[in-house]
């Protein structure tokens, strides 16, 4: 089975980063989930003053999101970073690691902000993704015989 989704680590003239991929795309699902901070269930702070406890804990919510939404990380296309410190990046990224587990990453996105909602949280982290449409009966993905194109002057017929 191939994949519903293309990873761009590179395009032309475009410097390599082992750490993302500069373009993805696919079909499926538009998934979209809220910035995930450092909260347990109960809503408390987890791992007060310590990146890699809240990136743990971070990724853990965002394992749950995606599973609400029929996803997992392997239909993650973008991850935007939001903290209160660029050196927080390492945790985050071994966090990140440890749910990708050798999947392709996804587009993203770093930027240092001087406060999260809560003065205690130093890591956010919004995550988007397509989800493969199921197969009808038929085997039509999504149920249509035929795709359809959308462009910026409306939807036309794919030919």
């Amino acid at each position: 089975m191939t994949s519903h989704l293309t990873h761009v680590p590179a395009p032309d003239g475009v410097a390599a980063s082992p750490q993302y991929s500069h373009v993805v795309w696919g079909t499926g699902r538009f998934v979209a989930i809220s910035g995930q901070c450092a909260l347990d269930a109960s809503g408390a702070v987890v791992g007060e003053g310590d990146a890699v406890a809240q990136a743990r804990q971070v990724f853990a919510n965002l394992d749950r999101c995606l599973a609400a939404a029929g996803a997992g990380f392997r239909d993650v296309v973008k991850l935007t970073y939001f903290v209160t410190d660029v050196a927080h990046l390492p945790a985050i990224r071994d966090a990140r690691d440890a749910h990708f587990a050798g999947a392709p990453l996804p587009a993203s996105s770093a930027v240092q902000v001087s406060a999260l909602v809560r003065p205690e949280l130093l890591v956010e982290i919004e995550a988007f993704a397509l989800v493969p449409e199921p197969a009808t009966e038929s085997g039509v993905v999504g149920g249509a015989a035929r795709p359809y194109l959308r462009s910026v002057g409306g939807a036309e017929p794919a030919e």
